[in-house]
């Protein structure tokens, strides 16, 4: 049995199409239809069902995937039992992130990455969907959102400190709080409809839901409005960081904080043995962010530049 035709039936499963499976493998639509035919007579079984509008698993095809993938898993595992102390990792890693932490922190983490690992390719994704990553076939996701799948591993890279922020120039308009409460007083921008916000405190959570004119689903559209004086705001420390340094955004309520369960993880499918490449960049990211991120480093020592 032709491993790479396994890897092409678990693509043809996972993206109902044959062609754009056999594309992200390098195949043309008429040789990855020649291997599928190639798998299906070796097995003596139709796999899937095919019209002129979609490819979809048959009952022999449903029964074969979860053996397919425990084959592949197998084999990942053998060479991972080998390469990861004698072989330079290699291959192509797939990788998604939110468009804002990508740009701003995996972009140039990524840079340095390859230059120390030379035999690796990297196909990054971004997107502010949450984007499965099994039907995608990605091999690692970087997520700064709360954790929700159980069907995945996470491995912590780094805190998500998210604050409180204002301009200068909208707090000497309309003044600073002083507590949670005052929020409601003042303009807020939201981000993805999230306009309730809850603060810790020693004599019980408060929640406020804040007067939301200004609303947006990008991370760094919400910084940017809030720079421009349009409201209060919360945002990640990690998206910021430089506005904090320079001045055009102040943190308020620092004595109040939020209460938020978020870091950034590096998550992959547990289904799936920790190749080498995937291990290679979670622990560089980990030692690339530290255990305090270069963009919380202002936070603890005013004066230290970005």
């Amino acid at each position: 049995m032709n491993i790479d035709h396994l890897r092409l039936f678990l693509r043809i499963a996972a993206l109902h199409n044959i062609s754009q499976a056999g594309a992200e493998i390098g195949l043309s639509a008429a040789v990855a239809s020649a291997h599928l035919n190639k798998l299906e007579t070796g097995l003596g079984v139709r796999l899937f069902h095919r019209s002129t509008r979609s490819v979809t698993l048959s009952e022999e095809g449903e029964a074969f995937l979860p053996h397919a993938e425990e084959v592949l898993a197998s084999i990942e595992a053998a060479r991972a039992s080998v390469g990861s102390g004698s072989i330079e990792p290699m291959g192509t890693l797939r990788m998604t992130a939110s468009a804002s932490f990508g740009r701003q922190h995996l972009v140039p983490a990524i840079d340095a990455f390859m230059q120390q690992y030379p035999q690796i390719k990297i196909d990054l994704r971004l997107s502010d969907t949450i984007m499965d990553l099994v039907e995608g076939g990605f091999d690692l996701a970087i997520r700064n959102a709360p954790l929700k799948d159980s069907s995945l591993v996470a491995r912590k890279l780094a805190p998500d400190l998210r604050i409180v922020t204002a301009s200068p120039g909208y707090l000497d308009q309309h003044g600073e709080p002083a507590c949670p409460q005052d929020i409601a007083q003042h303009t807020c921008i939201s981000l993805m409809n999230m306009d309730t916000w809850t603060f810790a405190a020693p004599e019980g959570d408060y929640s406020v839901k804040v007067n939301s004119r200004f609303s947006t689903d990008n991370g760094e559209t919400m910084r940017d409005a809030c720079c421009a004086g349009m409201g209060l705001a919360i945002n990640s420390t990690w998206n910021c960081h430089k506005q904090l340094q320079d001045g055009s955004l102040v943190q308020v309520l620092k004595d109040h904080p939020l209460l938020m369960d978020v870091a950034v993880w590096a998550v992959y499918p547990s289904s799936r043995m920790l190749a080498p490449k995937v291990r290679a960049m979670i622990d560089f990211l980990l030692n690339w962010f530290g255990s305090t991120p270069y963009w919380d480093a202002p936070l603890h020592n005013p004066e230290q530049p970005v």
